[in-house]
């Protein structure tokens, strides 16, 4: 027998600080099994730490702004703005920036069962 469980709304001031990275702020929405779901707010000109998400694959809609990302060992970066979805692929090393004049607010959801955020110290910058 399936139990139903009934349908929540959680409202922008229930959102829980998760997750960090410096230069970004992530806010976790819901967390179920092999399901994370927030979203994340980067100032202008803040760039983030190097991190990956386990065995986790993200994708990102951008509401606002610019969103940059690089990634560790690939030229270059790719720039997201508001109404792009962005795929990260799970275990890939990467940084966020916003080369914008205004913060980026991107909606995360993440499906797997890794760890959320992995925090990466003295990553390689990606090559240029």
């Amino acid at each position: 027998m399936v139990e139903w469980e009934p349908v929540r709304v959680v409202r922008d001031d229930e959102l829980v600080e998760a997750d960090p990275t410096s230069g970004m702020f992530r806010r976790r929405a819901l967390e179920v099994p092999g399901l994370w779901a927030g979203q994340v707010v980067t100032d202008p000109g803040a760039v983030s730490g190097w991190h990956h998400h386990d065995a986790n694959t993200s994708v990102l809609y951008v509401v606002r702004g610019v969103l940059r990302l690089e990634c560790e060992g690939v030229e270059g970066w790719v720039d997201a703005a508001a109404g792009c979805y962005v795929h990260v692929p799970a275990f890939t090393v990467h940084r966020e920036s916003n080369p914008g004049r205004e913060p980026s607010l991107a909606v995360i959801a993440r499906a797997g069962t890794g760890i959320p955020t992995v925090n990466v110290a003295d990553a390689p910058p990606p090559h240029r």
